[in-house]
């Protein structure tokens, strides 16, 4: 199995956001936006919205001066006791914290040794989770997950998969051609949410934009009931902001 190439919307992926934390840590008094642009190799249009991402989630403050230094978020990785737990609650803390913001559940989607999982979620009473009637190991073709994450795979994955998990009909808007499915999961933008209107459950729509932490094939993911579709551009661009810091979570 390959990935399809690295997609070009901007903190989708953090290797960017890794050069910059590895430019300020070199720094201990401070180093200018400058110096960060040139050592980074960091787009100069991405490079203002990236660092006050950065500020906004604790990884690196800005002294005085105007100089960047490594944030409280960061320096808690390298000390004290409860190291191995710190991103594993500090991904939840910021799941919990995008559901609040979209007012609806939020999922951690990956693939993982060719199954489509659901590792993490965020839901409670006002915006619950959706029901799994059907496991999600089977719902490539229909759930916004699934389709995120197959989207990542190069044809001859995405093949696979299907070969294994056969596309079945959940409800009438489920996609049940492959040649459509497939043709759908080529045009996919990369920067752009993958949707699912009612394909999977009647009542629900979901939203997914794709997490790039290292080589893990992941995703992002919201879902609302049918009577919010109003909310479903404003809460997906959300969820779109939202991936460079759960894809920090993931991968530092």
């Amino acid at each position: 199995m390959v990935l399809k190439p690295e997609p070009t919307a901007p903190f989708h992926s953090v290797r960017y956001v890794l050069r910059v934390l590895e430019t300020v840590s070199k720094y201990g008094g401070g180093v200018t936006e400058t110096r960060i642009a040139r050592e980074s190799g960091l787009p100069a249009g991405h490079l203002a919205p990236l660092l006050s991402m950065l500020r906004r989630e604790g990884y690196l403050e800005r002294i005085p001066d105007g100089a960047y230094v490594i944030g409280d978020s960061l320096a808690l990785l390298g000390s004290g006791a409860d190291r191995s737990r710190a991103p594993a609650d500090r991904l939840q803390d910021r799941l919990g914290e995008l559901r609040d913001a979209l007012g609806a559940a939020v999922y951690v989607g990956r693939y993982v040794n060719g199954e489509i999982r659901i590792t993490e979620v965020a839901d409670g009473p006002l915006t619950p989770a959706v029901n799994e009637y059907v496991d999600f190991r089977a719902t490539g073709h229909a759930s916004a997950i699934g389709k995120c994450l197959l989207g990542q795979l190069d044809h001859d994955g995405r093949k696979e998969h299907l070969a294994r998990h056969r596309i079945a009909r959940f409800t009438s808007r489920t996609i049940t051609s492959e040649r459509l499915l497939l043709s759908r999961l080529d045009s996919q933008p990369p920067a752009m949410p993958v949707l699912d209107l009612q394909e999977y459950a009647l009542g629900t729509i979901c939203a997914a934009v794709p997490l790039t932490a290292g080589s893990t094939v992941g995703c992002l993911a919201l879902s609302l009931p049918l009577e919010q579709m109003h909310r479903l551009r404003g809460a997906a661009e959300t969820l779109n902001r939202g991936a460079a810091p759960m894809s920090l979570a993931l991968t530092i």
